[in-house]
């Protein structure tokens, strides 16, 4: 009746951008992340007969609104799952930046994902808790992995396909990240909208869309030989390939800031200096920087001084679900 999981963000190396269906979480493309360990939730589900509703708790605070909804939407499918009408008190700590482009939802409907069903229990594997996080948040149900994953987007209309397997473990290779924080405020476009609004409008879409399958071949192939300069290079161009649809959206936004891109040419200086370094961006401003651990030190001091930077987090490879 009650059970607490922890979750890692993740941050996607090719791009999620674009839903084929809405309401059941379906992408438009195959993605591929890594699991970071700096970043995650942990969340308590306790079920109370008793409740007649969800109640949500972040951070201390009640929660409302659409974060609520989505939420207790998910507990939904939970209960459909398990086949009970029992309401869910849950409570969850977050050290990950809300909406500001470090995927909160990843790690938060990862964790909500594993201590729901176990309160419930139920028992699925991996493979189906990624499949059922999914309808949560879609980049979550890469984070049921620690190390890297893919996000296979299937072909059956009902998601059945639709889940992430991992591609290698946390200790296949010690490739480190340094999110570049600028901004811990809630973006104005959330990733829904941003979604939407590029696939319906963007004549940059498909070209999008048609890059991907090339990218995940060769990304996949750098990560089994640990090759840091084909790994970081198609990454960065995947993620430049992305954020260009967005301004051709109609209206057209971006989530950059000044800063986003002074820190953009500061990776780009680094590798004019030997030091391979190579920048991704997710739906945000902030900045996430794929280095080596003999540099970390070097681009640590280099980020940190930046006009503009507020702080520089350092993760390594990160741990699937794990229940506390």
């Amino acid at each position: 009746m009650k059970a607490t999981a922890k979750a890692h963000t993740n941050i996607a190396l090719i791009k999620y951008w674009g839903k084929r269906n809405e309401e059941i979480i379906l992408p438009t493309n195959n993605s591929l992340s890594l699991t970071l360990d700096g970043f995650y939730t942990e969340t308590t589900v306790a079920l109370h007969e008793d409740y007649t509703e969800d109640h949500f708790i972040l951070d201390g605070q009640p929660v409302v609104g659409e974060q609520y909804k989505r939420v207790t939407t998910f507990l939904d499918l939970i209960r459909k799952l398990a086949g009970k009408n029992i309401y869910a008190d849950v409570r969850s700590i977050n050290n990950v930046p809300t909406a500001a482009g470090f995927a909160s939802s990843a790690s938060g409907f990862a964790a909500l994902a594993a201590a729901g069903t176990k309160a419930m229990g139920i028992q699925l594997s991996e493979q189906e808790l990624s499949r059922l996080t999914r309808q949560g948040s879609g980049s979550a149900c890469r984070s049921i992995y620690g190390g890297f994953a893919e996000w296979r987007m299937g072909k059956e209309n009902d998601g059945s396909d639709s889940y992430a397997v991992p591609i290698a473990p946390v200790e296949h290779w010690d490739l480190r990240v340094a999110a570049v924080i600028l901004s811990s405020t809630m973006k104005k476009v959330s990733s829904r909208e941003g979604m939407k609004r590029t696939v319906e409008s963007s004549p940059f879409f498909d070209g999008w869309v048609n890059s991907i399958p090339k990218d995940l071949e060769e990304i996949k192939e750098g990560i089994k030989a640990r090759d840091m300069e084909k790994v970081g290079s198609i990454a960065e161009a995947n993620c430049l390939r992305m954020h260009a649809t967005t301004l051709g959206a109609n209206p057209p936004f971006t989530y950059w800031h000044d800063t986003t891109l002074t820190v953009m040419q500061t990776v780009k200086q680094l590798r004019e200096q030997g030091i391979p370094a190579y920048f991704t961006i997710d739906a945000g401003p902030n900045v996430k920087v794929l280095y080596l651990p003999e540099n970390e030190k070097t681009v640590e001091k280099v980020l940190r001084e930046i006009p503009g930077v507020t702080d520089v987090r350092l993760s390594k490879s990160g741990q699937g679900v794990t229940y506390i």
